[in-house]
């Protein structure tokens, strides 16, 4: 049933409108206020994590078991779907990179700096950074919004992806820093593997050679966090040229897209082939 799911949510995402309906945030984010006005400092950083993930993951368990056995577990369909669609990354990352594709496709320095920093919220000095930097963006997003969910998913089900999406939700709109500061640590237990597992695909699917390169010293590294982890072997993997405020700053955008639908393939064709030998 989980391949299934992962079929469906695709359907789900390019081809309906029920993203939108199913990440519903605003309870989360109510919770979340109540949970930071009303306890101490001292008990909220693991009191905090308790209401805002645990207890969900908690619920979603207990509703699992309870429809476990009726009509042969098919009731549990709609519920895995739901939960993986909600943990999916908000918004559409392509469409909020438009505009500065634009931008930078004209060639309009002014114009790019403005809009990374006003849809992206990225900000450099020169324009090679500034790139680096969206081509971070570009690789990250993907990998937090639907790499992350589906590798949970596939192991070990809708609860961890859940606890994923939840804890990244924390580490996002938490104000108190203690709060923010546990969910962080927790995330970046989770990213650990799945991370290592996408700089592996794309390896298989671009340059093996230049990721072995660029990361095989600190592939094992607890201390290498996920963001840069992702982007280096992306970056490694397509060969990417000096950035330039041209076409081609565009182009290696598109490169890096296309290096990230080849992965999810490859993702996917492992899942088809450990779903039938299991």
């Amino acid at each position: 049933m989980s391949f299934l799911v992962l079929l469906l949510m695709i359907w789900v995402e390019k081809m309906s409108a029920w993203r939108r309906r199913i990440q519903h945030d605003g309870p989360w984010l109510r919770q979340l206020a109540r949970v930071e006005n009303g306890a101490s400092s001292a008990s909220l950083a693991w009191g905090g994590l308790f209401w805002l993930v645990l207890l969900p993951v908690l619920l979603l368990g207990l509703l699992i078991l309870l429809l476990k056995p009726l009509a042969y577990g098919w009731l549990l369909l709609p519920v895995h779907l739901a939960v993986l669609v909600y943990s999916l990354g908000r918004g559409d990352l392509l469409a909020a990179l438009g505009p500065l594709r634009d931008a930078w496709r004209r060639g309009d320095g002014q114009a790019v700096y403005h809009v990374a920093e006003r849809d992206l919220g990225l900000s450099s000095a020169d324009e090679r950074g500034l790139l680096l930097d969206v081509q971070g963006y570009l690789v990250w997003q993907a990998y937090q919004s639907f790499f992350a969910v589906i590798f949970w998913y596939a192991l070990l089900g809708p609860l961890v992806a859940l606890a994923y999406r939840l804890l990244a939700m924390t580490a996002e709109h938490a104000r108190e820093p203690g709060l923010r500061e546990r969910a962080d640590r927790l995330r970046h237990a989770l990213d650990w593997l799945p991370a290592r597992a996408l700089a592996a695909s794309f390896a298989l699917v671009g340059n093996f050679v230049a990721v072995g390169r660029a990361l095989l010293q600190d592939l094992l590294s607890w201390e290498l966090d996920a963001p840069r982890l992702v982007a280096s072997a992306g970056r490694a993997a397509t060969g990417l040229p000096e950035p330039t405020l041209d076409e081609t700053g565009v182009a290696s955008l598109d490169e890096l897209w296309q290096l990230l639908v080849r992965a999810a393939m490859l993702w996917y064709a492992v899942f088809a082939l450990w779903t039938l030998l299991l």
